[in-house]
């Protein structure tokens, strides 16, 4: 299911979008306010966020800027007052993905909503959110850092791209083929023995011992997966 943060002061029309996106299949959560809104979007993973211009404490294009300063990309639909063009280009300046003006019509809203979500590479259900732990092992995937023990453990690109697909998809099996195909791409060629290579330093690094992978295990005969 789908997750969606709507950022909106109007009790009213908080209670109309919910019950209709609800409806429609997302999850939903809601804030009344620009500092508890932008306080649950840096903390939560989400779909898509939609953002009144219009709000307490902080308004939206505030908001937005400082989701995007975050590094926070979730797609942004920001509604604007009727006519407020400074709006809307402030809006699309610091980060927002589109707008809509109120007073709107719920079907309009919708198709940017199944718009935005369709350009935008969203998580599915196998994925994982923007932090992951196993063992000893805090990895940050927006931040790209990794601590085992609170110590800060240096990853190569690959490697970490490794990680990432294997936790991804943790519990499926990865035959060689498909890892060189997934995570260095179909142009790159590189030979089986790569991935072998690359396990084994992700044991060395993360595994508690890594003789014996207790997280990234081989199945003999298939390949690798990710078990935790």
């Amino acid at each position: 299911m789908m997750k969606i943060l709507l950022i909106e002061d109007e009790a009213g029309l908080i209670l109309t979008l919910t019950d209709r996106l609800q409806s429609e299949g997302f999850a939903v959560k809601s804030a009344a306010d620009g500092e508890s809104g932008l306080q649950l979007a840096s903390t939560e993973t989400f779909d898509l966020i939609v953002l009144d211009v219009m709000l307490p404490k902080k308004n939206g294009c505030d908001v937005c800027r400082d989701l995007r300063q975050k590094g926070i990309d979730t797609p942004i639909l920001m509604l604007t007052a009727k006519g407020e063009t400074i709006d809307k280009v402030l809006g699309l300046k610091l980060g927002a993905d589109d707008y809509l003006t109120k007073p709107f019509e719920m079907m309009e809203l919708l198709a940017r909503i199944e718009a935005l979500l369709r350009r935008a590479p969203h998580q599915t259900a196998n994925n994982l959110a923007e932090t992951f732990r196993f063992g000893d092992v805090a990895i940050d995937f927006r931040r790209a850092e990794i601590t085992k023990n609170s110590q800060s453990i240096e990853l190569s690109a690959m490697e970490f791209k490794l990680l990432q697909f294997l936790i991804e998809n943790r519990g499926a099996v990865h035959s060689r083929d498909k890892l060189l195909d997934e995570v260095w791409g179909y142009d790159a060629m590189p030979s089986t023995r790569t991935v072998d290579v690359h396990v084994a330093w992700l044991r060395q690094k993360l595994e508690p011992n890594p003789k014996h992978p207790q997280f990234i295990q081989t199945v003999h005969g298939f390949g690798y997966k990710f078990v935790g």
